[in-house]
């Protein structure tokens, strides 16, 4: 169950509450007349099943209400009501897998937003992952890829796609270029530096490393791999249930293979750096694909399941 927070300007309250009433998706509906101060208008607020919030957002922007008001959507965590039980029962799918559209728009924009603290946490992510690789323990290079943020800008990308939302790519890629960039350049001087003191010698770029060889030998199971954790997150994104993330972050090696590429660049060992920006590039493709076919069938899924519910409704209104 969702909880629908509308501020709504005079001229449109009637018809904001008009829509709500006829749908049967919508188990509790209450309007408080001049509420809103800004818009100047009423406060309208309603709870609908979690399988139709997409139809009743998109008949709400129909009406213009995100261009004059507001209309925010919280997840309800619990609730008692058997009109909210009916209402549920009767919209097509299982809430755990519904989509709502807009709560994974906007978490896309919020993911992708390129900030201090996106790059500080690349820049210590690719620092441990580095230290990670010199002392080839696999500890810390799980612990490197959980700390890592890029997966939500990788997954905005998919939701960009499948939303045509073209300002949306740009933004992400922007975020996820500069972020390792930015993140092997730190990474990289941090590594210099290291050189210098006499803590990291060549050797131990290019000895043996069985714990952490798999960062700069990609082969066809990193992109299995990838695209499987990335339809995993997708999933831990989009649906109610919500658990697989920190499994997608451990599988994936991206923020490893930049603090590889970092030290390839400290130490000029081309092998070392061809290597891991294959494996990079590897990860990242197969996650955008991956991202973006998963949120396509979800996409599908929904939109036959959003159908039904229309020729549901139109059979029995208020059934």
């Amino acid at each position: 169950m969702l909880h629908v927070r509308i501020s709504v300007t005079a001229d449109l309250s009637d018809r904001v509450v008009a829509l709500l009433t006829e749908d049967p998706a919508v188990s509790s509906l209450s309007r408080i007349r001049g509420a809103s101060v800004r818009p100047i208008g009423d406060l309208v607020l309603a709870d609908v099943a979690r399988e139709a919030a997409n139809d009743v957002v998109e008949r709400l922007r129909s009406l213009g209400v995100h261009k004059t008001g507001s209309l925010q959507i919280e997840p309800v965590q619990a609730w008692m009501s058997q009109a909210g039980y009916e209402a549920d029962r009767l919209a097509p799918g299982s809430s755990a897998d519904s989509v709502v559209w807009a709560d994974v728009t906007q978490q896309a924009y919020d993911d992708s937003e390129l900030n201090w603290t996106y790059v500080i946490f690349m820049c210590l992510a690719t620092l441990i992952a580095g230290i990670a690789i010199v002392l080839d323990s696999q500890i810390l290079v799980i612990g490197a890829m959980v700390l890592g943020p890029e997966f939500g800008a990788v997954a905005a990308l998919g939701v960009a796609l499948v939303r045509r939302r073209f300002g949306l790519a740009k933004r992400a890629a922007r975020t996820l270029v500069v972020g390792f960039a930015v993140a092997i350049l730190v990474t990289g001087a941090a590594a210099l530096l290291a050189r210098a003191l006499g803590w990291v010698t060549v050797q131990d770029v290019v000895g043996p490393r069985p714990g952490t060889a798999f960062i700069y030998t990609p082969d066809k199971w990193s992109f299995i791999v990838a695209v499987v954790a990335a339809a995993a997150g997708v999933l831990s994104l989009t649906s109610a249930r919500v658990g697989g993330l920190s499994g997608v972050f451990i599988s994936v090696t991206t923020i490893p293979a930049a603090g590889n590429v970092a030290l390839g660049l400290a130490f000029g060992v081309g092998e070392e750096i061809w290597g891991s920006s294959l494996q990079l590039v590897i990860n990242l493709t197969g996650m955008a694909l991956a991202g973006w076919l998963t949120l396509l069938v979800q996409k599908a899924l929904w939109s036959r399941a959003a159908r039904r519910r229309v020729e549901r409704s139109a059979r029995s209104p208020h059934d």
